[in-house]
């Protein structure tokens, strides 16, 4: 049976004011906030196993009834840190999928990840370029490396793009690890040199694209599952209000189809 683990500790500062009292995984998109657009392309492909690792404002996530974990370090660490504070979870066994609480996707990209039978796959979009070119006035600024060798496999991610040629596509915050990879996946973070540094950052603010960049460098086959848009990032005010003009000029639909409430 394939789970869904959830990272929904970070403060969401670049969303402030809208997350001065509330986790940035309720924020609302187009009327609905981001996690219940999140659970619902879950469930719509049949896991109804989830997870959600907490951290500012836990209490507000913890009332809606959902299984989670506490990152009591939210404020001073990252991705990587929230992904194993939910260990228990992580060990229960079955295929794993791991999300960024800021993103949504639509439930036709998650079946397509679901379906990519490799020990570790992420969701990668082809036309990324559209996307940001509406989110950012340069957007090779906020883009980051993505290379794939000729087999479909990702080779380089999460590095500062110096040019096109070397984004393939744009990581998503979307991955699947396949159920007997899910202990050598944390057997690998549990010997990771804590006083090392990964792409610039210490072990606690580690990037989830560096640590990820540490398994293929050590043998990791890690599968890009490529989709064509259908899911949006909520990272800043500017993102969610690009998005709620876009929804109201009928236009969304290019990028991310909304489900029904």
């Amino acid at each position: 049976m394939t789970r869904a683990l959830i990272l929904a500790a970070g403060q969401g500062t670049r969303l402030y004011p809208l997350t001065h009292d509330r986790p940035k995984c309720l924020i609302d998109l187009c009327g609905r906030s981001l996690l219940s657009q999140q659970v619902q392309a879950l469930q719509a492909c049949g896991i109804t196993d989830i997870h959600i690792v907490t951290g500012y404002l836990k209490e507000q996530i913890e009332a809606l009834g959902f299984s989670t974990s506490f990152n009591s370090r939210f404020h001073a660490t990252n991705m990587v840190e929230s992904v194993f504070s939910a260990m228990a979870f992580l060990e229960q066994g079955g295929d794993l999928i791991i999300a960024y609480g800021d993103i949504v996707y639509e439930p036709e990209n998650l079946a397509r990840l679901l379906a990519c039978d490799h020990e570790m796959a992420i969701m990668v979009d082809r036309k990324w370029f559209d996307l940001w070119s509406l989110r950012f006035e340069n957007p090779r600024e906020d883009a980051e490396t993505l290379i794939l060798d000729n087999e479909g496999y990702i080779v380089e991610l999460g590095k500062k793009l110096e040019n096109y040629h070397s984004a393939h596509g744009q990581y998503t915050g979307l991955i699947k690890i396949r159920n007997e990879k899910v202990k050598d996946f944390i057997a690998f973070y549990q010997n990771l040199d804590r006083e090392a540094l990964y792409d610039g950052q210490n072990f606690d603010t580690m990037y989830l694209t560096s640590f990820i960049q540490r398994l293929i460098d050590s043998g990791w086959k890690v599968k890009a599952c490529l989709v064509d848009s259908g899911w949006l990032e909520v990272d800043s005010i500017g993102d969610l209000e690009t998005y709620e003009r876009l929804q109201h000029k009928g236009d969304l639909e290019r990028f991310y189809k909304l489900g029904e409430p």
